[in-house]
């Protein structure tokens, strides 16, 4: 605050300023008078040795004519000489205050406008607000347009997310926003609620979810993300409002739940601690539905599986669709949140990490999260089961073992394929046995199987799935090789629809539980590489086949600092559901 009054050049008071701009003048005045002077005793000098400016100078007027017609060093400053020099930031041009103002933070320029009215003034500026609102939260609309269209953001909103319900329903449920500024917006809605933008898990016991915070417009929006019916697992995720955040016209952020089939109702924000917060609806009745608990388990089972329950005639799926309705519905009114992040890129990845939606049998599709760690690559469930919970390390692999695939024919033989992953199970078993680990021959989920090894090692010893039976290394200049695939006999899998050829094929485990978690264990499997978007891991042990396919969707404010953030990160995941 007083070094920008120092460079404001203001005082305590009124006189003090006067007194200030008073002593500027007349050290303005006297520095004129000083370079004068020396002008002229150094222009006598000169033409006491041979002239000022050139010989046959006679008098003062033309030497000093001379000298500023031939550039000399000091030249008097008369009535047409240019503006003085800015002393400080205040004899700036308001334009060029105005550019300098909008790169600093939103969250300094209050204390920037208590330093003078000036500041203050142009602080009022749009231009600056709109800048911190677009490059700090992404916000693209623009009020002004939005009104010259004639076109209000409820009415955007509405049409967006519900558009099965007439817009005109919901048109004096928001106020009308023709006076808002940016400066409002900034204020009284993103700043104050900047801390829950980004990815978070909600807490709905094994179930888990995906839960995206964004500023949409005029609004901060929850989108719950929801994995496509089964078994369409390369259909674009689904989304889900759950609650809004917007402003009235007291300018004062209201926060409304989205949840049910009557519209928003009032509901409430809490922040429990750092990277999690709550959600609690104030207005449960708007949940029910006039029908009851039947009409509202049909209207739930539709939106979750695209279908009706008579449609599914596996009894057991019957049964875990029924028992998910139960539980999830107990948390209609208040969740809790826990932040989590994307895993950071690397150039030594074997493809890009990120989020994938994947079939699980009778469980239907579940969101993972992959990320790789040196030697290995982790599958992490976003979404769960009853049998493996939400936050557990669903896959494990071993990139230093890579597996090299047989003919088609001897593929379609699940023999020979469990012949190859057991006999590197197996040499895994001694290599930890060897070497006195504690560790259970089916990995820990807390690492990769083996010993630790380097990247540059990891990057020579990853091989393609080749035709022959010898595996090289293909050099990052070359295209991948790719093999024909096909699943053995007797493996089942949801989507029939998958590639026919891969890239690569590693050894790996996956995660197995009874019910409730109960006794779990890793059994051993194959990864496949299909492309950048598509993988797949075959279950020996249940003779099973889970298709993975990348989630698209930008999600912004979800990037991890860093990669020992993340790895907390996942620690804490499992600790939620252990």
């Amino acid at each position: 605050m007083a070094v920008c009054a120092r460079l404001c050049g203001v005082g305590q008071s009124r006189r003090c300023r006067r007194r200030q701009r008073s002593s500027q003048q007349d050290q303005a005045s006297d520095s004129d008078m000083d370079e004068e002077e020396e002008e002229r005793i150094v222009c006598q000098g000169r033409s006491d040795a041979g002239g000022c400016g050139g010989p046959g100078v006679a008098s003062a007027g033309p030497s000093s004519d001379a000298a500023g017609e031939y550039g000399g060093a000091h030249v008097h400053r008369g009535a047409d000489a240019g503006p003085p020099h800015p002393q400080s930031l205040a004899d700036l041009p308001p334009e060029l205050l105005v550019e300098i103002f909008s790169l600093l933070p939103g969250t300094v320029l209050p204390s920037v406008s208590l330093v003078c009215k000036k500041f203050r003034q142009i602080l009022s500026t749009e231009t600056i607000w709109r800048r911190r609102c677009t490059e700090e939260f992404g916000m693209k609309e623009d009020l002004r347009k939005m009104e010259a269209a004639g076109v209000s953001s409820q009415d955007i909103y509405v049409k967006r997310v519900i558009p099965r319900v007439k817009s005109g329903r919901f048109m004096k449920l928001l106020p009308d926003y023709e006076h808002m500024d940016y400066r409002d917006v900034y204020t009284h809605l993103l700043h104050p609620y900047r801390h829950i933008l980004g990815l978070w898990q909600p807490d709905i016991g094994p179930y888990g979810g995906l839960l995206n915070v964004v500023v949409d417009g005029l609004f901060i929006i929850g989108w719950m993300y929801l994995p496509p019916h089964d078994p369409r697992v390369e259909d674009p995720m689904r989304r889900r409002p759950l609650f809004r955040i917007h402003m009235l016209e007291s300018k004062k952020a209201t926060v409304e739940c989205m949840y049910g089939h009557k519209g928003p109702h009032k509901g409430d924000i809490q922040t429990v601690k750092k990277d999690e917060f709550s959600t609690k609806c104030n207005q449960t009745d708007h949940h029910r539905m006039p029908g009851g608990r039947q009409e509202e388990f049909r209207t739930w089972l539709e939106e979750e599986w695209g279908r009706t329950l008579e449609e599914i005639f596996h009894e057991h799926m019957q049964e875990l669709i029924l028992m998910k309705f139960i539980y999830t519905s107990q948390y209609d009114n208040c969740l809790t949140y826990r932040r989590i992040y994307l895993p950071p890129a690397k150039l030594s990845d074997l493809l890009q990490p990120g989020l994938f939606k994947g079939t699980y049998g009778s469980h239907g599709l579940e969101i993972v999260m992959l990320s790789f760690h040196e030697t290995s690559a982790r599958a992490t469930k976003l979404t769960g089961d009853p049998n493996v919970p939400a936050g557990q390390l669903t896959l494990d692999i071993d990139l230093r073992r890579p597996v090299v695939l047989p003919d088609v024919e001897q593929q379609r033989n699940i023999e020979e394929l469990s012949r190859l992953v057991l006999g590197i199970h197996q040499e895994v078993q001694r290599e930890q046995q060897a070497n006195g680990s504690s560790v259970p021959v089916t990995c820990s989920e807390e690492g990769a199987c083996g010993g630790a090894s380097t990247v540059e090692g990891m990057e020579t010893e990853h091989s393609a799935c080749s035709d022959s039976n010898q595996s090289g290394s293909s050099s990052g200049t070359s295209p991948p090789e790719t093999q024909s695939f096909i699943l053995p006999l007797g493996v089942m899998a949801r989507n029939e629809v998958y590639p026919r050829t891969c890239r690569k094929c590693f050894y790996g485990t996956g995660l197995i539980a009874g019910h409730g978690f109960t006794s779990p264990e890793r059994t051993p499997g194959l990864f496949v590489l299909f492309d950048e978007d598509r993988f797949g891991f075959i279950w020996l042990e249940l003779k099973s086949f889970s298709l993975y396919s990348r989630l698209t969707d930008h999600l912004a404010h979800a990037h991890a600092p860093n990669m020992e953030r993340f790895e907390a990160m996942l620690h804490n995941m499992q600790s939620w559901t252990s």
